[in-house]
């Protein structure tokens, strides 16, 4: 007699952390990352993947120092990699490995993992027909060496510790970084911006605070066909076609001239929105190149600039959540590396829980993913606190939602000490055009037309 033989029925797919991290970081794209190292420079005992696997796991998990740290995460990444060789026992090894490993291998890893978030959440991507990217700059300092001292200088004031400066590009829409740039402490952020425009998506709107001002700024972009919605202030003077009343001010087309010393670039004529605020002295006042109101109303303006705050956000996650305010690596080429890695596990982190949460496409919908919660599942796997390849990390994962409260007090609760109180930046100027700059105007459209 011939016994029937049932299918058995399989396990579904535990997605645990090391699941998570397959998803993002997949075999062509660690084969591209090792194609970038040099074979003569190549560390005998630290592969391409261990070594970039054990400084995310550094940035991740808990320690007093970079010892404990490593033991850390090497102990997980042996853990990870069962079939491969050891890497080396020892930190030092591993920081010497690490500063012989070229960072164009960590942009790799970044870029092909920009690609994957926007194939994996295409539906979530845009807002209104546009890719909202904030851009912001903050510093981060570093260890009182002789070599980051002679190297990076000072930014702040004298007597002050050597700083880096890294300048972020983060998708608004999820809370996700997206591209990032670092430099001195004294480097410019808008410097920054026009080295990454390449790397803004397509149908981007970029949204920036008041720091991004200037003629040559605007006029780049405009080249470059990036829509723009920049902050305004006092230091930026438009022309307007007739004479302008600050108050009944709403919305209007304006003129942008190069200075003095630059007679050849031609005024860029662009849009001012003005949103109110609940003071009068508190209003925002934006700068766009989008012309068409029916393309961006004064609304979807606003809710975009409001949603600028995620930049703050990230810093915030970057220096306290991940216990970044100040560098490690007591070298040039490892502080850069340190750098670039701990940016990159923001990315990562971030993105394995925005992949979980799939946010639902509302116009009032904004990130939901809390950086810490998700920091601390990673955590409680990497300690073994939950048992590993187990769905529970997932689940963890889709429940890591922010706080969501209505504030009834400001956010800067108290005034710390040698910290100037913010102020608003006050309205840009606005004066009538010259017949000298009619003129002009007239014969640029002349000549386009």
């Amino acid at each position: 007699m011939k016994i029937k033989s049932t299918p058995r029925r399989l396990r579904p797919h535990a997605r645990s952390f090391v699941d998570c991290l397959r998803e993002l970081l997949t075999p062509s794209l660690w084969k591209q990352a090792h194609a970038q190292r040099h074979s003569e420079r190549r560390s005998a005992r630290w592969g391409t993947q261990p070594l970039l696997l054990v400084l995310l796991l550094m940035t991740w998990c808990c320690g007093d120092s970079q010892a404990e740290r490593f033991e850390t995460a090497k102990a997980f990444c042996i853990t990870c990699l069962p079939k491969r060789r050891r890497p080396g026992r020892t930190v030092q090894g591993f920081q010497k490995a690490l500063a012989k490993m070229p960072t164009r291998v960590l942009r790799v890893i970044a870029a092909g993992i920009r690609q994957t978030l926007a194939s994996r959440l295409a539906a979530h991507w845009r807002d209104d027909g546009f890719i909202g990217i904030g851009c912001d700059g903050s510093r981060v300092e570093c260890p009182r060496t002789a070599e980051l001292e002679q190297r990076l200088g000072q930014a702040a004031k004298e007597g002050s510790a050597p700083t880096i400066w890294v300048t972020a590009l983060v998708h608004l829409r999820l809370g996700l970084p997206w591209a990032w740039r670092i430099g001195k402490g004294t480097a410019s952020e808008r410097a920054h911006l026009l080295q990454m425009l390449d790397r803004l998506p397509q149908a981007a709107l970029l949204v920036a605070d008041a720091g991004y001002f200037g003629f040559e700024l605007a006029r780049r972009l405009v080249e470059k066909r990036v829509c723009f919605l920049l902050r305004m202030s006092s230091n930026v003077t438009l022309y307007t076609k007739e004479r302008v009343v600050m108050e009944r001010f709403r919305e209007g087309v304006v003129y942008y001239f190069p200075g003095q010393k630059d007679q050849q670039s031609q005024p860029l004529r662009l849009r001012l929105l003005r949103i109110r605020g609940k003071k009068k002295k508190n209003d925002v006042w934006l700068l766009t190149n989008v012309l068409e109101p029916k393309r961006l109303s004064a609304t979807t303006a606003a809710r975009f600039y409001r949603w600028r705050w995620e930049n703050e956000g990230q810093f915030r996650a970057y220096k306290r959540t991940l216990a970044k305010v100040k560098m490690v690596s007591r070298s040039v080429r490892l502080v850069h590396r340190e750098a670039e890695g701990s940016l990159l596990a923001l990315q990562l982190m971030l993105a394995q829980g925005a992949l979980a949460q799939r946010p639902v496409a509302s116009k009032t919908a904004e990130p939901a993913c809390s950086p810490r919660k998700v920091l601390l599942a990673i955590r409680d796997e990497m300690y073994g606190r939950l048992r590993r390849g187990h769905a529970k990390y997932y689940e963890r994962l889709q429940n890591a939602k922010r706080e969501r409260r209505e504030r009834t007090s400001a956010k800067a609760i108290r005034s710390w000490p040698r910290r100037k109180p913010h102020k608003a930046p006050k309205p840009p100027k606005l004066l009538k055009l010259t017949a000298e700059k009619k003129a002009r105007i007239s014969r640029l459209e002349t000549t386009v037309a």
